[in-house]
């Protein structure tokens, strides 16, 4: 009995010590900015992610947090962008990296069709996925396009959509953006806003 009792008076002095030494430490700033540390262990001394909390640590816990990629990336791009949107239309001259490199990529990839077989105000969604090699896992499928567009323009869009992302493909991808993209659906809204004749309306 007396034994037990010694054991478990050691063992609160041995925490009260750990704890007051660990209080005692002179703290690092946390930098909470997602994925700027190295990952760490119970055992390190500094405030580190993924971060590893314990009921001795009365200091900050900064998890590291897996910002998700939403399930549809959705993308609308114009055939006649304004001045000021004309940097987004240019293609990245690296691999691509992030969200923005990619959507950048697409918008410089599209050629809308010629006038003449186009139409003013044409709007197209195509839905599709990449694989990690920045081939297409299949061709876009169509999911919208104007109310009333006659058979043939809706084709002539199509194709040339098609004939625009394969002209870009494979796109390049680092590894980190091929994986989390990779499988994902990409909408893309095409809209031809250039100055066209507006199609003739049937009574």
């Amino acid at each position: 009995m007396l034994r037990g009792i010694v054991a478990v008076v050691l063992f609160a002095a041995a925490v009260l010590a750990f704890t007051v030494s660990a209080q005692a430490r002179p703290r690092d700033a946390v930098d909470a900015t997602p994925f700027a540390h190295a990952p760490c262990s119970v055992l390190d001394g500094v405030p580190c992610t993924p971060s590893f909390c314990s009921v001795f640590n009365h200091g900050p816990c900064v998890p590291e947090i897996d910002y998700p990629i939403g399930e549809n990336l959705q993308l609308t791009i114009l055939s006649a962008p304004a001045a000021d949107e004309v940097a987004r239309y240019r293609k990245p001259d690296h691999a691509l990296n992030s969200i923005g490199d990619l959507f950048a990529a697409l918008r410089a990839c599209w050629a809308p069709p010629d006038p003449a077989a186009a139409r003013a105000g044409m709007q197209l969604s195509v839905l599709f996925s990449f694989r990690k090699s920045g081939e297409m896992i299949a061709p876009p499928r169509l999911t919208f396009a104007s109310r009333d567009a006659p058979a043939d323009i809706r084709s002539s869009y199509l194709d040339a959509i098609n004939g625009s992302l394969g002209a870009c493909l494979p796109l390049r991808f680092t590894a980190a953006l091929g994986g989390a993209i990779a499988g994902r659906p990409i909408m893309i809204r095409y809209v031809d806003n250039r100055a066209l004749p507006q199609p003739s309306r049937q009574n």
